[in-house]
């Protein structure tokens, strides 16, 4: 299992800074996958540059918003798909990097009200 079950010991500080490296590895190749996936769209169906083309998706993945102007509807259509896709990747992101903090301040709590 990746995570301890509530009756097990709360996971050393090693074995945590362990599992956090893990899942940033994770959330680093889930974000890498994403900007290569839009780098290659900008580029193949927006007749951007690759230099473009990884501006492009790199401001629309963090939010910022497109910076080359699109001139046909195929790459309107591109970019609006990958616009709702780099929101679901950032929450998805987000939640990766977040659920081993969040599992261990959750089991810490649950230990703590177990001893009293």
């Amino acid at each position: 299992m990746p995570f301890e079950h509530h009756r097990q010991p709360l996971a050393s500080r090693r074995h945590f800074a362990r599992r956090i490296l893990k899942f940033g590895t994770y959330s680093f190749a889930f974000l890498s996958a994403s900007l290569l996936l839009g780098v290659a769209g900008y580029h193949w169906l927006c007749d951007l540059n690759w230099v473009d083309a990884l501006l492009n998706a790199s401001m629309i993945l963090t939010g910022m918003g497109p910076v080359a102007p699109l001139a046909t509807d195929t790459a309107k259509i591109f970019a609006s798909a990958y616009a709702v896709f780099s929101g679901v990747a950032f929450l998805t992101t987000f939640s990766i990097l977040a659920a081993p903090i969040l599992h261990r301040l959750l089991h810490r709590l649950h230990l703590n009200e177990g001893n009293e």
